[in-house]
């Protein structure tokens, strides 16, 4: 094997495809809500927001790059892959429709709302930089089934789920890439001068839907050249305002889960055998995000799900500087929707797919054995957040909401959407917390899994998880004391029930094997 791996090989033209459409998508759907959700004029989305957006998926873009690059120098090996990065999908929603979204219709001015959504993200950027600090020591306390069966739940519901119906809802074009990745990555089958199959995928995807459908419009012009610009003058009064306490509320959780994620992606890279280090991986994650609101942009970045899908695919370290241009070109010179309409997505999303997948399957393989129920556990809050989005979308579709129809008729309905909401809260965290807590009892460790009770009880006291209260705009989050007094008692007498004697299956008693 060289000393010095390839800067680039075929398998970063795949993962570049993949992690580029996924962004690509995020642009996107940032354009269409700040239109049409909140009224933005096209001055203020591609000429402050996107800009900013380039500016800050460049920076992780590189940095992962670089990080990749120097580990498999430094071990001798050629088969590192970068981390995936770019804009933080659940801060978006929650952002769009909880922060900005009520700032607009306050004020009705959409110059208030983008600099409401500065201060969200600011706020974001922060947490999850001072993480940075702190994130080894949760890191070494966690069990890995626990960081990856929450990061596979979200894989299983938000990723694998959501592609899976775009494709059979256009089937005549989706299927096609679909074919080819299954054919490729599954069935290793290689195609003519040896082209990667998700270039093949896409190329194939593109073609058919350009035979069938053309361009329908024609293909737009670009909306022209806008370098970022820096808004200190926007962002602290912001900060400072009578608004900014609102934020907080989500803000803070959502910087915290944006921190928890990419410890469970930094494991879940560790398990696909690339150890990165913890400290400088979440500092550059959490300067993505502050770089975002200093320059524009509402959004925060992270890290992405599906590493080791990226690494199976062959990519290395290319892909992600790949991405991180060609982003930053496409916003930079208001090119994302003529590209879009090119290259249709149902032409990539076979590859999202397929990494949502390898995602699951690592989460059973990369752990023990007999982790395996309590990795299934971990799955049920990220099943209940898919289905309040599900629910909530739905009901939007209908013109009304959770708030207007109200929880009582749901409940007679025989929708249990208090506890649906309950489990949604915070719940990654809540994810961790039964599958650390499960994964401990069947270790024989009640004391542990004692300990992770009580940090559910006192998370769940104080708002992280679980507590709730709905408003116009959908649930929020209620920090602050005695927020979710019943499920914190339950959990409460759970860390107390795991510590009675006389039941047998002590610490002591042999383990289960596997």
């Amino acid at each position: 094997m060289p000393s010095r791996p390839p800067w680039i090989v075929k398998g970063d033209v795949d993962g570049f495809f993949g992690l580029w459409m996924d962004n690509l998508v995020q642009l996107l759907l940032i354009v269409s809500l700040l239109k049409g959700v909140l009224g933005f004029p096209d001055e203020l989305i591609f000429g402050r927001v996107l800009p900013g957006a380039a500016l800050s998926i460049l920076i992780g873009s590189l940095f992962y790059a670089w990080q990749a690059r120097r580990l498999a120098l430094r071990e001798g090996r050629e088969d590192v892959a970068a981390l995936p990065y770019g804009i933080n999908t659940v801060s978006l929603f929650a952002f769009v429709f909880f922060i900005m979204l009520p700032v607009k219709l306050q004020t009705g001015s959409p110059e208030a709302a983008w600099r409401a959504g500065l201060a969200a993200c600011f706020v974001s950027g922060v947490v999850e930089t001072g993480g940075a600090l702190v994130g080894g020591w949760v890191r070494r306390v966690t069990p890995r089934a626990a960081l990856l069966s929450a990061l596979a739940g979200i894989a299983l519901t938000f990723i694998s789920m959501d592609f899976a119906f775009r494709i059979w809802e256009k089937p005549v074009v989706a299927m096609v890439p679909l074919g080819v990745i299954l054919l490729h990555y599954f069935g290793g089958a290689r195609f003519p001068g040896g082209l990667p199959g998700g270039l093949v995928a896409v190329a194939a995807g593109a073609a058919l839907s350009a035979l069938l459908h053309g361009f329908p419009g024609g293909v737009p012009a670009p909306a022209g050249f806008a370098p970022p610009g820096l808004w200190l003058g926007a962002l602290f009064p912001a900060l400072t305002g009578p608004l900014a306490w609102s934020y907080l509320a989500v803000s803070l959780p959502m910087g915290l889960m944006t921190l928890v994620g990419s410890l469970m992606n930094l494991e879940s890279a560790e398990a696909a055998g690339d150890r990165f280090a913890t400290r400088s991986s979440l500092a550059v994650n959490g300067a993505g995000s502050l770089a975002a609101a200093l320059f524009g942009s509402c959004f925060p970045t992270t890290l992405y799900i599906g590493h080791p899908g990226w690494k199976a695919l062959g990519a290395r370290s290319a892909y992600s500087a790949l991405n991180g241009a060609v982003i930053t070109l496409l916003c930079l010179t208001g090119s994302v929707a003529a590209l879009a309409r090119l290259v249709p997505e149902e032409a990539v999303i076979a590859i999202l797919l397929w990494i949502g997948l390898v995602m699951v399957a690592q989460a059973f393989e990369a752990t023990p054995a007999r982790h395996a129920p309590a990795v299934a556990l971990g799955f049920v809050p990220s099943v209940a957040a898919w289905g309040l989005l599900m629910s909530q979308t739905a009901l939007r579709g209908a013109g009304t909401g959770l708030y207007q129809v109200g929880e009582g008729a749901l409940a007679a309905a025989g929708l249990h959407i208090q506890g649906m909401i309950a489990l949604e809260r915070g719940f990654i965290f809540s994810s961790m917390i039964l599958t650390a807590m499960a994964a401990a009892l069947i270790d024989r460790d009640r004391l542990k899994a004692s300990g992770w009770a009580l940090a559910g009880a006192v998370l769940s006291w104080f708002g992280v998880i679980h507590a709730y209260a709905l408003t116009p705009g959908g649930a929020v989050s209620p920090f602050g004391w005695g927020m979710a007094p019943g499920v914190a008692l339950g959990y409460l007498l759970m860390a107390g029930l795991f510590l009675l004697p006389g039941l047998g299956g002590g610490e002591g008693e042999e383990k289960k094997p596997g």
